[in-house]
């Protein structure tokens, strides 16, 4: 068994996966790195291949039928080896030093009396012509120890665990029935929500690992193509509120927990209503209504503390 699987979901992802793989590549024996081909139509196949061939112990590439972000996800989990699971995009890579860190901390807390669900760390946004940008949690997070919900400090509005930040067990992914939509963009939202009630021991290493590239014209988190898939981000919206509420039972037990998600999926919601209203279409804006009538028919006292919240309030003043 590996210490750790390191999923790279590729489509058309020749121009720049290099760079991802290599910088995954000094983990070693204890890494195993899947390149997942998500039905490409470049040479990211021929680029996977090759560097299973070139590092038989270390690199497996997976080739499957286009499925969206979501599906390779997926397949990284349902054949990972590994004790703990990590998705690294591939126009992402990670910082070396904060690498070996990572693993040692891995080994170190793999074998030891509290089972480890989640380590989190730090990413860095790498903004096209802009200077880097570090997301830590140290003001809300005990640094270097085993830890629970009851010992989170406060996570402010704006300061999430996404999935730049996140190592699971991959038992626990396995577990909590994780499966995220095909062919459905933002479904990272899922995958650092849905597992969160079954997450009991967390580590945060304050170490700026995870490099998060924003540049690229066709990247979904551009906001006119934002906009574009509006659908597919209230889909994902949709979809978690649908989790909440059938789950809320289990997360309510933990006030800290709740709160976490609650928030989560209030500024979720904040931006699927945001690229509504900034698409100025009236088709949107009645989508932007039918968004808030679905949260009112799923839980009405949810509806009412979203709606009236100090975000709701701002995202359903009258007019554009």
């Amino acid at each position: 068994m590996k210490l750790l699987s390191v999923t790279v979901p590729c489509y058309n992802s020749e121009k720049y996966m290099r760079k991802c793989v290599d910088s995954l590549l000094i983990g070693g024996e204890d890494v195993e790195i899947m390149i997942v081909d998500d039905g490409s139509t470049d040479h990211t196949a021929e680029i996977a291949n090759e560097y299973a061939a070139k590092y038989p112990t270390i690199v497996r590439a997976i080739h499957k039928k286009n499925g969206g972000h979501g599906s390779a996800v997926n397949a990284g989990i349902a054949n990972a080896t590994g004790l703990f699971f990590k998705v690294v995009d591939s126009d992402d890579w990670v910082k070396n030093t904060s690498f070996y860190k990572i693993i040692d901390t891995l080994r170190d807390l793999a074998g030891g009396q509290k089972t480890l669900d989640v380590l989190i760390s730090n990413f860095v946004y790498e903004k096209e012509g802009q200077k880097s940008k570090v997301m830590r949690y140290r003001h809300a997070l005990p640094i270097g120890r085993m830890f629970t919900w009851s010992e989170v400090r406060h996570l402010h509005k704006g300061q999430y665990i996404l999935m730049h930040s996140v190592i699971f067990r991959t038992k626990l992914l396995r577990e909590c029935g994780l499966l995220l939509p095909e062919h459905t963009f933002y479904v990272d939202n899922l995958y650092v929500f849905e597992p969160l009630p079954y997450v009991k021991n967390m580590y945060y290493l304050d170490e700026n690992f995870y490099r998060y590239f924003i540049g690229r014209e066709d990247q979904s988190v551009n906001e006119e193509v934002m906009i574009g898939r509006v659908d597919q981000q209230i889909r994902v919206n949709k979809l978690m509120i649908d989790f909440f509420v059938e789950n809320k039972n289990k997360i309510i037990v933990n006030g800290k927990l709740y709160g976490y998600m609650y928030n989560y999926l209030e500024i979720i919601t904040c931006i699927s209503s945001i690229l509504l209203i900034r698409s100025g279409t009236p088709e949107n804006l009645e989508k932007k209504r039918e968004l808030w009538d679905y949260i009112k028919q799923k839980d009405f006292t949810l509806f009412l503390k979203l709606r009236y919240g100090f975000l709701g309030n701002y995202m359903n003043l009258p007019g554009k």
